[in-house]
């Protein structure tokens, strides 16, 4: 038998995942005949046909279906092994992108897997994903929801969780939390700044029965936005992007209950990466992270987020 090589397999189990040949050539970032061409030279190689395929559907054989499980746990021990030889040689440059919030600890905990450069450029969300599907990012740390990562062909982990609160008008003394059905939420006319944070208000305000106010001056943050709560009539909801940012002394913040609503931060990559050093940044930023409470039972995520429970 011909000697089979990794990036083949990969592409078998994209397949085999999808059961189309034109969405597993969108998320492995490849043309469409080209990925014929390597699954049929896989199968040549193997000496089995692993798909059944006709100009309406694809199936795996009885073959391909007894191969698969082997080939992920192949695939697994592949990566696992760059993983360990990443951590051995912290020679790799990573270059790593974000929107307004990377780990403080950032810097001791990538030093023994690669040398990470932070890119110069703070872009939004959706910026930072196309760039690192586009390859001008190997990383990014960025706010994504299931569908973008299917059709960017990235794969994503948490790396950090922010718990949003609000701010309202008051003064001195005990601040009462706010249920988020009293809540308002800005969506600005600016999509190519604030796309993902609409995005996420939007679907926070169908879900809890907060209110949405449109504006189109770009102050979902900095003093523009306390001028928008001062304004209005309800405790605004404070974007991840003002999570640090310092209160001026007429405005209190106030925790939002029922339910608490949290907003997640992905470390995402290409599915197809596999260099070591890359890999071996996603695992020390990434591992022993834990839960950071967006799994509790009055937590909310939009149905979409990577890390929300099914059901």
């Amino acid at each position: 038998m011909a000697p089979v090589e990794l990036r083949q397999l990969r592409y078998f189990v994209a397949v085999a995942e999808e059961l189309n040949f034109g969405r597993a050539a969108e998320r492995l970032l490849i043309a469409g005949p080209s990925l014929s061409q390597q699954i049929k030279a896989l199968e040549r190689d193997l000496g089995v046909r692993l798909f059944d395929r006709d100009r309406r559907k694809v199936s795996l054989t009885p073959a391909g279906s007894a191969l698969l499980p082997h080939t992920r746990a192949l695939l697994d021990r592949a990566d696992d092994l760059r993983h360990r030889a990443g951590r051995l040689s912290g020679s790799q440059s990573v270059r790593l992108g974000y929107v307004n919030w990377l780990p403080p600890d950032l810097t001791a905990r990538t030093a023994a897997a690669a040398q990470v450069h932070i890119d110069a450029w703070v872009a939004p969300s959706h910026t930072q994903a196309a760039r690192v599907a586009d390859g001008s990012l190997d990383l990014a740390v960025c706010w994504l929801r299931t569908e973008d990562l299917r059709k960017l062909g990235l794969r994503a982990r948490l790396i950090g969780a922010d718990r949003l609160y609000a701010v309202s008008r008051g003064g001195s003394g005990d601040v009462p939390a706010v249920p988020a059905r009293d809540t308002d939420v800005l969506v600005d006319d600016d999509v190519t700044a604030w796309a993902s944070w609409n995005v996420y208000g939007e679907e926070l305000a169908q879900a809890t029965g907060a209110r949405t106010v449109r504006i189109s001056d770009g102050a979902i943050t900095g003093p523009a936005f306390f001028d928008h709560v001062r304004r209005c009539t309800r405790p605004v909801v404070n974007s991840p992007k003002g999570q640090t940012s310092p209160l001026p002394p007429d405005l209190v913040r106030r925790e939002i209950v029922e339910p608490k609503v949290y907003w997640t931060w992905s470390l995402v990559r290409r599915e197809t990466e596999d260099r070591a050093g890359v890999l071996a940044v996603v695992d020390a930023l990434c591992e022993g992270v834990g839960d950071l409470g967006i799994h509790a039972p009055d937590a909310w995520l939009p149905v979409d987020d990577p890390y929300a429970i099914p059901g």
